[in-house]
């Protein structure tokens, strides 16, 4: 069989992967039934749909004919690096590196680190329009999470706050 769009082709691999993983995952939980659902419900039908739709644009892949073939392009690894770094660096933030001795920095800080990394990813980014961002989305998460709905973590550096 032939496969005629690559990308639909991997693609639909990639939800059957992730899909077949959450369902496999929610077989340690108590599923329950429709009326009475269980802790692992949702996640296994969520697995099972997800599986199903991969499943379907896999077939997609091998049946419908694209113009160029669907082909994969080169990997994009600047943006791939810089967005996932900016991920981690921002859970370093939140609950530091208690084995290294690196206490947590805190919400705010974290958004400005996953906001400039992040930001890095983007040919010719600016630093003003960033900082003007990091700004509203400290300012937005700090009201979200701290005010509203009231989470306990750390919102300032511990070394300033004791």
């Amino acid at each position: 069989m032939h496969i005629k769009s690559h990308k639909d082709f991997f693609s639909g691999l990639m939800f059957m992967a992730v899909g077949g993983a959450f369902a496999f995952g929610a077989s340690n939980y108590t599923v329950g039934t429709g009326a009475r659902m269980g802790p692992g419900y949702f996640p296994l039908m969520l697995g099972v749909l997800l599986t199903v739709l991969g499943a379907l644009i896999t077939f997609k892949s091998l049946v419908v004919e694209t113009v160029d073939g669907g082909r994969i392009g080169k990997w994009a690894w600047k943006p791939l690096v810089f967005i996932i770094g900016a991920n981690l660096l921002f859970g370093v933030c939140l609950g530091g590196l208690p084995f290294l001795g690196l206490q947590p920095l805190g919400l705010i800080v974290g958004i400005y680190v996953v906001t400039f990394v992040s930001s890095m990813a983007e040919a010719g980014w600016k630093v003003k329009n960033t900082f003007i961002l990091a700004t509203i989305l400290a300012v937005l998460s700090y009201l979200a999470f701290i005010k509203l709905l009231n989470l306990q973590f750390p919102v300032w550096p511990v070394y300033i706050t004791g």
